[in-house]
């Protein structure tokens, strides 16, 4: 007998959310995306009405785009990661939740507009002058062991989940937030960003930077990609401190 499985889906615009349910065969190796997908297809709720398709994002499927972030079972994630089976057995339940996240600005179901992440890339100065670089030749060297540390920090997708679990994000917070953060200490650990770091710690030193981190430390557990986001908070506050009393050195001095 084929084993069924209900997908709660909280859905609608802003103002206007309401839970819809949707029946669904269980299949090997079956992930959130995947059942999303056949609802589009034959999108008929558990009632038994065909209803409108539901709106989310998605993109790479490997957990590399970070568009499918959502809430299965009140969790933030990467929806095309989670293999329904295991959430499942996990619960011990026949429904999962899924629902869009909450400290962005809804656009519909499960979309939400994550635009403000990608300000605070921009706030920070998120990238690497390379004005002429080509013709210079190679670049600087870089130590093996920088090399490891860099590309763990770069492997961050921008998708929200940090953001989510972060106690100190809603929608009225100034919070830069911990991807930002850990960006920061990215681009600053290159020999070419290191010539900019003081422009880059400077937001972190202002309203909504890192002082506003209450340290609860969901950030690194809610990260699909395993990023060391608290090591990277407190690398950059000790930077930041620094920083600071450099400041006002050159104040007292002046």
């Amino acid at each position: 007998m084929t084993k069924k499985f209900t997908l709660k889906i909280y859905r609608g615009t802003p103002g206007n959310q309401y839970w819809e349910e949707f029946e669904l065969e269980l299949k090997p190796f079956y992930n959130i995306t995947s059942a999303l997908m056949d609802i589009q297809k034959n999108p008929i709720n558990k009632k038994g009405e065909r209803v409108t398709p539901v709106a989310w994002e998605q993109g790479c499927l490997e957990v590399v785009c970070g568009s499918c972030s959502m809430l299965v079972n009140g969790r933030p994630v990467q929806a095309c990661v989670i293999l329904i089976e295991k959430v499942l057995q996990a619960t011990g339940s026949n429904t999962i939740t899924l629902a869009p996240f909450t400290t962005f600005p809804l656009i519909k179901d499960l979309v939400v507009n994550r635009d403000s992440m990608f300000d605070n890339l921009k706030k920070i100065s998120a990238w690497i002058e390379v004005d002429n670089a080509l013709d210079k030749g190679f670049g600087p060297k870089i130590d093996p062991k920088v090399q490891e540390e860099r590309y763990v920090l770069s492997t961050c997708i921008t998708c929200g989940c940090c953001t989510e679990a972060c106690p100190q994000m809603n929608p009225r917070s100034k919070f830069i937030g911990p991807a930002a953060i850990s960006q920061v200490r990215l681009f600053n650990a290159h020999p070419v960003g290191e010539l900019t770091a003081k422009e880059r710690i400077q937001p972190l030193m202002e309203e909504g930077g890192i002082s506003d981190c209450g340290d609860a430390q969901n950030c690194v557990q809610a990260c699909p990609k395993d990023i060391p986001l608290t090591e990277s908070i407190a690398l950059m506050s000790r930077k930041t401190v620094s920083q600071a009393l450099r400041n006002a050195l050159k104040t007292e001095d002046a």
